[in-house]
């Protein structure tokens, strides 16, 4: 059994983005000032939220093809170049760290009435347009380098699908323990306050 959207796939889409978007919104992503906290390391609430989007799809694209709804055949994984990967990301990171958003959250940004979600998605426009300009001149430094053969981690690593996704899911429960929980108030401020609360010495 296959499962197929057919018709309704940019109705879905449409659905599933406003879902995602309204996740994103209610986490707080239409802030600049929260992700560029991220880079800092002084907020953890993309990664937890971001890494908990990702356990969910991919422990739902586990079941749907264990169950037979999908086949791996189903699900489309580009080719990986190391070269392409590398200038992806850093392009990506710096204008995060720049800007404040990523392409998905500066159109979030947008719907939530923050005019530097609108520079950022205008800015997006225009290096994607840039992009394409110049892309035959990089091509082939892009592709010069592929990545291993593997187009899944678990096939990358050679281990079955679901122990790969029990780690994940350890290191995700793991980075939002620690970067979640309160601090305890440390033991000297508390004695210097009740010092402080004694009579005489007002």
């Amino acid at each position: 059994m296959s499962f197929t959207i057919g018709m309704y796939s940019v109705a879905t889409a449409l659905v599933c983005g406003a879902i995602f978007g309204f996740a994103l919104e209610r986490a707080g992503f239409a802030s600049a000032c929260k992700l560029t906290a991220q880079l800092r390391f002084r907020d953890w609430t993309v990664f937890n939220v971001m890494f908990t989007a990702i356990l969910v799809c991919a422990f739902g694209l586990f079941i749907l093809e264990m169950t037979g709804f999908i086949s791996k055949n189903d699900i489309y994984i580009p080719s990986a170049f190391i070269y392409a990967t590398l200038l992806g990301g850093a392009g990506v990171g710096a204008g995060m760290a720049v800007g404040g958003f990523c392409p998905g959250t500066s159109v979030v940004g947008i719907f939530s009435g923050h005019m530097d979600g609108v520079v950022f998605f205008l800015g997006l426009i225009l290096g994607t347009v840039v992009f394409a300009g110049v892309y035959n001149a990089v091509e082939p430094m892009l592709t010069a380098l592929p990545a291993p053969e593997a187009q899944t981690v678990p096939e990358l690593l050679g281990l079955p699908t679901i122990v790969v996704l029990l780690m994940l899911t350890a290191v995700a429960a793991g980075v939002g323990y620690f970067t979640t929980r309160t601090p305890k108030p440390k033991q000297r401020d508390t004695d210097t306050r009740d010092q402080s609360a004694q009579p005489g010495n007002a």
